[in-house]
């Protein structure tokens, strides 16, 4: 009989450095949540149809329109598919990255 693993909650940090001591101090719990997933066949593959469905439920986004020089686009492009990535997700993940750390230098 399957045993059914709770769901681990991940909080919200402000900070990386908040995050990265959240996950080291989790390492062995998590560690031993993922054998036990691993074990119990509790594990899934997430695919790009699954990331996409995530995304567009963990925050509501509103569309616009944005000229980007050609060759940024390439290389966004050519950056997200060496990740599996979408590219429009791959910008918008380094859009957000920036801001987050332009708002943290204030």
């Amino acid at each position: 009989m399957k045993r059914k693993i709770k769901k681990r909650i991940v909080p919200a940090f402000a900070t990386e450095a908040q995050e990265a001591e959240w996950w080291y101090e989790n390492r062995k719990k998590l560690d031993k949540d993922l054998i036990e997933g691993a074990g119990s066949g509790q594990l899934k593959v997430l695919d790009r149809g699954m990331l996409a469905a995530r995304l567009s439920r963990s925050r509501a986004a509103k569309t616009i329109s944005i000229r980007l020089p050609e060759s940024d686009l390439e290389l966004a492009r050519s950056q997200a598919a060496s990740r599996g990535l979408p590219y429009q997700t791959y910008i918008k993940s380094l859009l957000h990255q920036a801001l987050a750390e332009q708002s943290n230098e204030r």
